[in-house]
Protein backbone atom coordinates (compact mmCIF):
# COMPACT_ATOMS: atom_id res chain seq x y z
CA UNK A 1 0.00 0.00 0.00
CA UNK A 2 2.82 2.42 0.79
CA UNK A 3 4.86 1.67 -2.32
CA UNK A 4 2.23 0.87 -4.94
CA UNK A 5 -0.86 2.85 -3.91
CA UNK A 6 0.00 5.89 -1.81
CA UNK A 7 1.96 7.70 -4.57
CA UNK A 8 -1.18 7.96 -6.75
CA UNK A 9 -3.91 8.48 -4.13
CA UNK A 10 -4.06 12.27 -4.10
CA UNK A 11 -4.01 12.65 -7.88
CA UNK A 12 -6.64 9.95 -8.43
CA UNK A 13 -8.88 11.63 -5.87
CA UNK A 14 -8.60 14.93 -7.74
CA UNK A 15 -9.30 13.32 -11.10
CA UNK A 16 -11.96 10.86 -9.89
CA UNK A 17 -9.91 8.12 -11.55
CA UNK A 18 -10.58 4.47 -10.72
CA UNK A 19 -7.45 2.58 -9.50
CA UNK A 20 -7.46 -0.11 -12.21
CA UNK A 21 -3.75 -0.88 -12.05
CA UNK A 22 -3.71 -0.94 -8.27
CA UNK A 23 -6.68 -3.35 -8.27
CA UNK A 24 -4.80 -5.68 -10.63
CA UNK A 25 -1.81 -5.78 -8.27
CA UNK A 26 -4.05 -6.44 -5.27
CA UNK A 27 -5.82 -9.17 -7.25
CA UNK A 28 -2.48 -10.93 -7.72
CA UNK A 29 -2.25 -11.07 -3.91
CA UNK A 30 -5.72 -12.63 -3.67
CA UNK A 31 -7.39 -9.49 -2.31
CA UNK A 32 -10.26 -9.51 -4.81
CA UNK A 33 -11.72 -12.83 -3.64
CA UNK A 34 -10.46 -13.45 -0.13
CA UNK A 35 -13.52 -15.33 1.13
CA UNK A 36 -13.82 -17.61 -1.90
CA UNK A 37 -12.49 -21.18 -1.45
CA UNK A 38 -9.71 -22.65 -3.57
CA UNK A 39 -12.27 -24.69 -5.53
CA UNK A 40 -13.27 -21.42 -7.20
CA UNK A 41 -9.72 -20.00 -7.43
CA UNK A 42 -9.91 -17.89 -4.28
CA UNK A 43 -7.47 -18.04 -1.34
CA UNK A 44 -10.23 -19.34 0.97
CA UNK A 45 -9.30 -17.12 3.90
CA UNK A 46 -11.41 -16.32 6.96
CA UNK A 47 -13.24 -13.12 7.85
CA UNK A 48 -10.48 -11.99 10.22
CA UNK A 49 -7.97 -12.11 7.35
CA UNK A 50 -10.43 -10.23 5.15
CA UNK A 51 -10.96 -7.39 7.62
CA UNK A 52 -7.22 -7.11 8.22
CA UNK A 53 -6.76 -6.61 4.48
CA UNK A 54 -9.50 -3.97 4.26
CA UNK A 55 -8.13 -2.18 7.30
CA UNK A 56 -4.67 -1.93 5.77
CA UNK A 57 -5.96 -0.81 2.37
CA UNK A 58 -8.22 1.84 3.94
CA UNK A 59 -5.34 3.16 6.03
CA UNK A 60 -3.95 4.51 2.75
CA UNK A 61 -6.98 4.69 0.40
CA UNK A 62 -10.55 4.32 1.68
CA UNK A 63 -12.05 4.58 -1.81
CA UNK A 64 -10.04 1.58 -2.98
CA UNK A 65 -11.13 -0.34 0.12
CA UNK A 66 -14.77 0.42 -0.70
CA UNK A 67 -14.41 -1.07 -4.18
CA UNK A 68 -12.77 -4.19 -2.73
CA UNK A 69 -15.45 -4.53 -0.07
CA UNK A 70 -18.28 -4.44 -2.60
CA UNK A 71 -16.84 -7.07 -4.92
CA UNK A 72 -15.64 -9.36 -2.09
CA UNK A 73 -18.56 -9.27 0.29
CA UNK A 74 -21.68 -7.80 -1.27
CA UNK A 75 -21.42 -9.86 -4.47
CA UNK A 76 -19.21 -12.93 -4.01
CA UNK A 77 -20.55 -14.07 -0.64
CA UNK A 78 -24.20 -14.22 -1.86
CA UNK A 79 -23.06 -15.90 -5.07
CA UNK A 80 -21.15 -18.49 -3.05
CA UNK A 81 -24.11 -19.12 -0.75
CA UNK A 82 -27.01 -19.06 -3.22
CA UNK A 83 -25.49 -19.57 -6.67
CA UNK A 84 -25.78 -22.64 -8.86
CA UNK A 85 -22.71 -24.52 -10.03
CA UNK A 86 -23.15 -23.01 -13.47
CA UNK A 87 -23.31 -19.47 -12.02
CA UNK A 88 -20.22 -20.05 -9.92
CA UNK A 89 -18.28 -21.40 -12.88
CA UNK A 90 -19.33 -18.46 -15.00
CA UNK A 91 -18.82 -15.63 -12.52
CA UNK A 92 -17.25 -16.63 -9.21
CA UNK A 93 -13.84 -17.66 -10.55
CA UNK A 94 -13.52 -14.45 -12.54
CA UNK A 95 -14.56 -12.38 -9.55
CA UNK A 96 -12.21 -14.17 -7.15
CA UNK A 97 -9.19 -13.60 -9.38
CA UNK A 98 -10.06 -9.98 -10.09
CA UNK A 99 -10.65 -10.59 -13.80
CA UNK A 100 -13.96 -8.80 -13.25
CA UNK A 101 -15.38 -6.79 -10.36
CA UNK A 102 -18.83 -7.14 -8.87
CA UNK A 103 -21.43 -4.49 -8.10
CA UNK A 104 -24.45 -4.49 -5.77
CA UNK A 105 -27.67 -2.87 -7.04
CA UNK A 106 -30.27 -2.41 -4.33
CA UNK A 107 -30.68 1.32 -3.63
CA UNK A 108 -33.15 3.30 -5.73
CA UNK A 109 -34.15 6.98 -5.85
CA UNK A 110 -37.05 6.28 -3.44
CA UNK A 111 -35.63 3.28 -1.55
CA UNK A 112 -32.44 3.41 0.51
CA UNK A 113 -32.64 2.17 4.10
CA UNK A 114 -36.09 0.76 3.30
CA UNK A 115 -34.79 -2.08 1.13
CA UNK A 116 -38.23 -3.65 0.87
CA UNK A 117 -39.50 -0.45 -0.76
CA UNK A 118 -37.74 -0.91 -4.09
CA UNK A 119 -39.76 -0.32 -7.26
CA UNK A 120 -37.73 -2.10 -9.96
CA UNK A 121 -39.80 -4.83 -11.67
CA UNK A 122 -38.90 -8.16 -13.21
CA UNK A 123 -41.36 -10.10 -15.37
CA UNK A 124 -40.96 -13.56 -16.86
CA UNK A 125 -41.28 -13.80 -20.64
CA UNK A 126 -40.61 -16.29 -23.40
CA UNK A 127 -37.64 -15.24 -25.48
CA UNK A 128 -38.54 -14.60 -29.09
CA UNK A 129 -37.15 -17.13 -31.52
CA UNK A 130 -35.84 -19.48 -28.83
CA UNK A 131 -38.20 -22.37 -28.26
CA UNK A 132 -38.86 -23.03 -24.59
CA UNK A 133 -36.39 -20.37 -23.42
CA UNK A 134 -37.45 -18.07 -20.58
CA UNK A 135 -35.99 -14.73 -19.58
CA UNK A 136 -36.85 -11.92 -17.22
CA UNK A 137 -37.36 -8.35 -18.34
CA UNK A 138 -36.07 -5.90 -15.73
CA UNK A 139 -37.24 -2.30 -15.55
CA UNK A 140 -36.19 0.35 -13.07
CA UNK A 141 -33.40 2.62 -11.91
CA UNK A 142 -30.72 1.89 -9.33
CA UNK A 143 -28.68 4.64 -7.71
CA UNK A 144 -25.44 4.98 -5.78
CA UNK A 145 -24.10 1.81 -7.38
CA UNK A 146 -20.49 1.37 -6.26
CA UNK A 147 -18.17 -0.04 -8.96
CA UNK A 148 -21.07 0.58 -11.34
CA UNK A 149 -18.98 1.96 -14.23
CA UNK A 150 -16.28 -0.74 -14.00
CA UNK A 151 -18.06 -3.95 -12.91
CA UNK A 152 -18.38 -7.10 -15.00
CA UNK A 153 -21.41 -8.47 -13.14
CA UNK A 154 -24.17 -6.78 -11.14
CA UNK A 155 -26.26 -8.30 -8.36
CA UNK A 156 -29.61 -6.63 -9.07
CA UNK A 157 -32.77 -6.82 -6.95
CA UNK A 158 -36.22 -6.42 -8.49
CA UNK A 159 -39.86 -7.24 -7.65
CA UNK A 160 -41.25 -10.36 -9.29
CA UNK A 161 -44.48 -10.49 -7.26
CA UNK A 162 -45.89 -7.04 -6.40
CA UNK A 163 -48.57 -8.59 -4.17
CA UNK A 164 -46.11 -10.44 -1.93
CA UNK A 165 -44.52 -7.41 -0.29
CA UNK A 166 -40.96 -8.02 0.92
CA UNK A 167 -41.30 -11.68 -0.12
CA UNK A 168 -41.82 -10.66 -3.74
CA UNK A 169 -38.23 -9.50 -4.35
CA UNK A 170 -35.84 -11.59 -6.44
CA UNK A 171 -32.08 -11.33 -7.12
CA UNK A 172 -30.45 -11.49 -10.55
CA UNK A 173 -26.92 -11.65 -11.94
CA UNK A 174 -26.79 -9.06 -14.70
CA UNK A 175 -23.99 -8.39 -17.15
CA UNK A 176 -23.43 -4.86 -18.47
CA UNK A 177 -23.62 -6.20 -22.03
CA UNK A 178 -27.22 -7.37 -21.61
CA UNK A 179 -29.69 -5.61 -23.86
CA UNK A 180 -31.51 -2.84 -22.00
CA UNK A 181 -28.74 -2.23 -19.46
CA UNK A 182 -27.23 1.26 -19.30
CA UNK A 183 -24.95 3.22 -16.99
CA UNK A 184 -26.47 6.62 -16.26
CA UNK A 185 -25.14 9.61 -14.37
CA UNK A 186 -22.05 9.55 -12.19
CA UNK A 187 -22.56 11.00 -8.72
CA UNK A 188 -20.42 14.03 -7.90
CA UNK A 189 -19.54 13.13 -4.33
CA UNK A 190 -17.99 14.85 -1.34
CA UNK A 191 -15.37 12.13 -0.98
CA UNK A 192 -14.16 8.71 -2.14
CA UNK A 193 -13.85 10.20 -5.63
CA UNK A 194 -11.92 7.28 -7.14
CA UNK A 195 -14.64 4.80 -6.14
CA UNK A 196 -17.33 5.39 -8.77
CA UNK A 197 -20.98 5.64 -7.69
CA UNK A 198 -23.34 5.64 -10.64
CA UNK A 199 -26.94 5.30 -11.72
CA UNK A 200 -27.96 2.06 -13.46
CA UNK A 201 -30.93 2.21 -15.83
CA UNK A 202 -32.79 -0.98 -16.71
CA UNK A 203 -35.09 -0.62 -19.71
CA UNK A 204 -36.56 -4.00 -20.63
CA UNK A 205 -33.19 -5.44 -19.67
CA UNK A 206 -33.28 -9.06 -20.78
CA UNK A 207 -31.83 -11.45 -18.17
CA UNK A 208 -31.79 -15.23 -18.82
CA UNK A 209 -33.72 -17.27 -16.27
CA UNK A 210 -30.52 -19.14 -15.40
CA UNK A 211 -29.12 -15.83 -14.10
CA UNK A 212 -31.67 -15.63 -11.31
CA UNK A 213 -29.80 -15.96 -8.01
CA UNK A 214 -31.72 -18.21 -5.63
CA UNK A 215 -35.46 -18.71 -5.92
CA UNK A 216 -38.10 -16.13 -6.71
CA UNK A 217 -38.94 -14.23 -3.53
CA UNK A 218 -35.55 -14.85 -1.88
CA UNK A 219 -34.13 -11.50 -2.93
CA UNK A 220 -34.53 -9.59 0.32
CA UNK A 221 -33.08 -12.50 2.30
CA UNK A 222 -30.07 -12.53 -0.05
CA UNK A 223 -29.65 -8.75 0.17
CA UNK A 224 -29.82 -8.62 3.95
CA UNK A 225 -27.40 -11.54 4.37
CA UNK A 226 -24.94 -9.72 2.12
CA UNK A 227 -25.34 -6.51 4.10
CA UNK A 228 -24.78 -8.27 7.45
CA UNK A 229 -21.34 -9.47 6.42
CA UNK A 230 -20.64 -6.31 4.45
CA UNK A 231 -21.07 -4.18 7.57
CA UNK A 232 -18.13 -5.95 9.20
CA UNK A 233 -15.99 -5.02 6.20
CA UNK A 234 -17.13 -1.40 6.21
CA UNK A 235 -16.40 -1.21 9.95
CA UNK A 236 -12.90 -2.52 9.25
CA UNK A 237 -12.55 0.10 6.52
CA UNK A 238 -13.47 2.78 9.07
CA UNK A 239 -10.85 1.49 11.50
CA UNK A 240 -8.19 1.54 8.80
CA UNK A 241 -9.07 5.06 7.68
CA UNK A 242 -9.01 6.26 11.29
CA UNK A 243 -5.62 4.64 11.82
CA UNK A 244 -4.28 6.45 8.78
CA UNK A 245 -5.60 9.76 10.13
CA UNK A 246 -4.05 9.10 13.54
CA UNK A 247 -0.70 8.20 11.97
CA UNK A 248 -0.70 11.40 9.91
CA UNK A 249 -1.72 13.57 12.87
CA UNK A 250 0.89 12.03 15.18
CA UNK A 251 3.65 12.52 12.62
CA UNK A 252 2.64 16.13 12.00
CA UNK A 253 2.38 16.91 15.73
CA UNK A 254 5.97 15.74 16.23
CA UNK A 255 7.18 18.03 13.42
CA UNK A 256 5.11 21.19 13.79
CA UNK A 257 6.62 23.76 16.14
CA UNK A 258 4.83 26.52 18.02
CA UNK A 259 5.86 28.66 20.98
CA UNK A 260 9.35 27.17 20.92
CA UNK A 261 8.47 23.46 20.95
CA UNK A 262 6.69 20.82 18.93
CA UNK A 263 2.92 20.83 19.33
CA UNK A 264 3.13 17.19 20.48
CA UNK A 265 4.54 18.58 23.74
CA UNK A 266 1.24 20.34 24.49
CA UNK A 267 -1.21 18.43 26.65
CA UNK A 268 -4.15 19.57 24.51
CA UNK A 269 -2.67 17.77 21.48
CA UNK A 270 -1.55 14.76 23.51
CA UNK A 271 -5.06 14.25 24.86
CA UNK A 272 -6.60 14.53 21.40
CA UNK A 273 -4.21 11.87 20.10
CA UNK A 274 -4.81 9.67 23.16
CA UNK A 275 -8.57 9.83 22.63
CA UNK A 276 -8.15 9.02 18.95
CA UNK A 277 -6.00 5.98 19.71
CA UNK A 278 -8.41 4.71 22.37
CA UNK A 279 -11.45 5.03 20.11
CA UNK A 280 -9.66 3.22 17.28
CA UNK A 281 -8.72 0.32 19.54
CA UNK A 282 -12.28 0.06 20.84
CA UNK A 283 -13.68 -0.03 17.31
CA UNK A 284 -11.06 -2.55 16.22
CA UNK A 285 -12.09 -4.87 19.05
CA UNK A 286 -15.75 -4.68 17.98
CA UNK A 287 -14.79 -5.45 14.38
CA UNK A 288 -12.63 -8.45 15.28
CA UNK A 289 -15.33 -9.77 17.63
CA UNK A 290 -17.96 -9.62 14.87
CA UNK A 291 -15.53 -11.26 12.41
CA UNK A 292 -14.83 -14.08 14.86
CA UNK A 293 -18.54 -14.67 15.36
CA UNK A 294 -19.03 -14.86 11.60
CA UNK A 295 -16.15 -17.33 11.22
CA UNK A 296 -17.56 -19.52 14.00
CA UNK A 297 -20.97 -19.64 12.33
CA UNK A 298 -22.61 -17.91 15.29
CA UNK A 299 -25.37 -15.34 14.97
CA UNK A 300 -23.59 -12.05 14.32
CA UNK A 301 -26.13 -9.56 12.91
CA UNK A 302 -26.24 -7.36 16.01
CA UNK A 303 -22.48 -7.62 16.50
CA UNK A 304 -21.92 -6.49 12.91
CA UNK A 305 -24.27 -3.55 13.48
CA UNK A 306 -22.48 -2.55 16.70
CA UNK A 307 -19.13 -2.65 14.93
CA UNK A 308 -20.41 -0.67 11.96
CA UNK A 309 -22.23 1.90 14.10
CA UNK A 310 -19.34 2.60 16.45
CA UNK A 311 -16.53 2.42 13.88
CA UNK A 312 -18.30 4.63 11.34
CA UNK A 313 -19.06 7.35 13.88
CA UNK A 314 -15.62 6.98 15.45
CA UNK A 315 -13.79 7.57 12.16
CA UNK A 316 -15.63 10.85 11.66
CA UNK A 317 -14.54 12.05 15.10
CA UNK A 318 -10.96 10.91 14.55
CA UNK A 319 -10.69 12.45 11.08
CA UNK A 320 -12.04 15.75 12.41
CA UNK A 321 -9.43 15.77 15.19
CA UNK A 322 -6.70 14.96 12.66
CA UNK A 323 -7.67 18.03 10.62
CA UNK A 324 -7.77 20.14 13.79
CA UNK A 325 -4.28 19.05 14.83
CA UNK A 326 -2.97 20.03 11.41
CA UNK A 327 -4.52 23.49 11.75
CA UNK A 328 -5.00 25.49 8.56
CA UNK A 329 -2.86 23.12 6.47
CA UNK A 330 -5.31 20.36 7.41
CA UNK A 331 -7.97 22.23 5.45
CA UNK A 332 -5.77 22.17 2.34
CA UNK A 333 -6.01 19.57 -0.39
CA UNK A 334 -2.24 19.26 -0.11
CA UNK A 335 -2.69 17.05 2.95
CA UNK A 336 -3.97 13.49 3.27
CA UNK A 337 -6.13 14.33 6.29
CA UNK A 338 -8.32 16.65 4.20
CA UNK A 339 -9.12 13.74 1.87
CA UNK A 340 -9.59 11.37 4.81
CA UNK A 341 -12.05 13.79 6.43
CA UNK A 342 -14.16 13.82 3.24
CA UNK A 343 -13.83 10.08 2.69
CA UNK A 344 -14.98 9.31 6.23
CA UNK A 345 -18.29 11.14 6.03
CA UNK A 346 -20.15 8.57 3.93
CA UNK A 347 -19.28 5.65 6.20
CA UNK A 348 -22.17 6.40 8.58
CA UNK A 349 -24.50 6.24 5.55
CA UNK A 350 -23.65 3.41 3.16
CA UNK A 351 -24.17 -0.31 3.91
CA UNK A 352 -26.89 0.77 6.37
CA UNK A 353 -27.09 4.14 8.10
CA UNK A 354 -26.25 4.63 11.78
CA UNK A 355 -29.97 4.92 12.43
CA UNK A 356 -30.63 1.51 10.83
CA UNK A 357 -27.81 -0.04 12.89
CA UNK A 358 -29.42 1.32 16.08
CA UNK A 359 -32.73 -0.21 15.02
CA UNK A 360 -31.06 -3.63 14.59
CA UNK A 361 -29.27 -3.37 17.94
CA UNK A 362 -32.51 -2.32 19.69
CA UNK A 363 -34.33 -5.23 18.08
CA UNK A 364 -31.65 -7.57 19.44
CA UNK A 365 -32.50 -6.23 22.91
CA UNK A 366 -36.09 -7.31 22.36
CA UNK A 367 -37.35 -3.76 21.92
Amino acid sequence: MENEVRPSVRQRDREGRFPSEEIKKLAELGCCGMLVPAQWDGPGLDTISYVLMLEEVARVDAALATSLSVTNSAVQVPLLAFGTEVQKKKYLRRLATGEILGSFCLTEPQAGSDAAGIQARATRENVRGVAGSVAYKLNGTKTWVSNGSVAGVFLVFAITDPDAGSKGITAFLVEPTFQGFRVGRHEEKMGQHSSPSVEIILNDCEVPAENRLGEEGQGLKIALSALDGGRIGIAALAVGLAQGALDAATKYAKQRRAFGKTISDFQAIQWMLADMQTEIEAARALVYHAACLKDSGARMGAAASKAKLYASEMVNRVAAKAVQIHGSIGYSRETDVERMYRDARVITIYEGTSEVQRMIIARDLGL
